[in-house]
């Protein structure tokens, strides 16, 4: 599965706070910060286990007639199934041939009942925990700043993020232990 990008708005925005933060009103290094804002983007999404910025996915996952939650979290929509064959082209699946089902959090869950010649699944999505930056929840937000400026004046010299980061996003991390079986 590939991960769309996020978008240009969202990245100027988290530039600008961590600007705000650094107290700095520009820099000459606009790459390098939006490089940092997108490591810390990346770095959140890996770490909270949610997509932060709504966008549309795709995801494929086999036919079977068990329940297969999609890979990506919180799930607000699921738009579009597909079947997939072994040989040939991808076809849409009629309404009847397939459920779906989002929970209140936010995991998306598909099975096919009536598959046809399809062995997996194209599902196309959205998910994200926000719209864009401004709607982000504080403590996501206020973490992602942080991790943004440390990037940005760590420059190439790594080190350790703080630890605030850390403690800031983890009320919102999600933990898969084992994976999610449903009936």
């Amino acid at each position: 599965m590939e991960t769309p990008p996020i978008p240009e708005a969202a990245i100027a925005a988290a530039c600008a706070a961590a600007l705000a933060h650094l107290r700095v009103a520009a820099t000459h290094e606009q790459a390098v910060l939006e490089q940092a804002a997108a490591t810390a983007f990346a770095v959140c999404e890996t770490f909270t286990g949610h997509a932060l910025i709504a966008r549309d996915w795709q995801a494929v996952v086999p036919a079977t007639a068990c329940w297969t939650p999609l890979p990506v979290q919180p799930v607000t929509a699921i738009t579009r199934v597909d079947g997939l064959p072994a040989e040939g082209s991808a076809f849409p699946l009629p309404a009847g041939s397939y459920a779906i089902d989002l929970t209140a959090d936010g995991v998306g869950w598909v099975k096919a009942m009536l598959p046809g010649s399809a062995g997996r699944l194209r599902i196309d999505f959205r998910a994200g925990l926000a719209e864009g930056w401004e709607t982000l929840p504080a403590p996501i937000a206020q973490g992602m700043v942080l991790l943004i400026a440390h990037l940005f004046a760590s420059g190439s010299a790594g080190g350790e993020p703080p630890a605030a980061v850390a403690a800031l996003w983890r009320p919102w991390r999600r933990l898969r232990l084992a994976p999610e079986v449903r009936r």
